[in-house]
C-alpha cells in the first residue's frame, strides 16, 4: 500500500504548489477600427476632337497629335488649323493616387450622311501620371483615314468615343 500513499501525497503536493489548480481560460485585448474614404476618380471632357478643315483631294491620313499639332500623309492638304483639336479631359481624384487610362480601341465611324471616314490608333499624353499636384489633364489623338475626293461636309462619330480612367 506504500505505491498508493506515495501517488496521492503527491497529488497534494502538486496542487498545493500550483495554486488553485486551473489554468487561466481566456484573455482580453482592445482595438480600434477606422476606414478612410478616398474622393471617387472623375474624368470631364473639356474639349472635344476636331481634326478641323481638310482638302480631301486624293485621300490619305491625318494623324492628330495629343498636343494639337496634325500632319498628313498622301494627297491631303491641311487648312486652316485654328479649330484644330485633340480630346480633352481633366481627371479629379485622391491626391497621391495614380491611375490608368483605357482608350477607344478599334476602328470608329465619322459619318455625314451615307459618306464615312475611318478614325482609329488613338494615342494619349498625360501632364502628370498621378494626382499628387491636382488634378491632371489628359489629350488624346488619332489617326483619321480620308478617301479620294471625299464628299465635303461635317463628319462625325454616330456614337460617342469613350476615355476610361481607374485607380491603380
Amino acid at each position: 500500500m506504500k505505491p498508493i500513499y506515495f501517488k496521492i501525497l503527491v497529488f497534494h503536493i502538486s496542487m498545493l504548489a500550483g495554486g488553485s489548480g486551473y489554468a487561466q481560460a481566456s484573455a482580453t485585448a482592445n482595438f480600434k477600427a477606422s476606414a478612410t474614404i478616398i474622393e471617387p476618380i472623375g474624368i470631364t471632357t473639356t474639349s472635344h476632337m476636331n481634326f478641323a478643315n481638310i482638302d480631301a483631294r486624293n485621300g490619305g491620313t491625318v494623324i492628330l497629335k495629343p498636343d494639337n499639332t496634325r500632319t498628313a500623309t498622301g494627297g491631303l492638304e491641311l487648312k486652316e488649323a485654328a479649330n484644330v483639336s485633340a480630346a480633352t479631359f481633366l481627371v479629379t481624384g485622391q491626391q497621391e493616387y495614380s491611375f490608368n487610362i483605357s482608350l477607344p480601341q478599334g476602328s470608329h465611324q465619322l459619318r455625314n450622311g451615307e459618306k464615312a471616314m475611318t478614325i482609329q490608333d488613338f494615342t494619349a499624353e498625360l501632364n502628370q501620371s498621378s494626382l499628387g499636384d491636382g488634378p491632371a489633364t489628359l489629350m488624346v489623338g488619332a489617326s483619321l483615314f480620308v478617301n479620294p475626293d471625299q464628299e465635303p461636309g461635317i463628319y462625325k462619330t454616330v456614337a460617342d468615343l469613350q476615355v476610361t480612367v481607374n485607380y491603380n
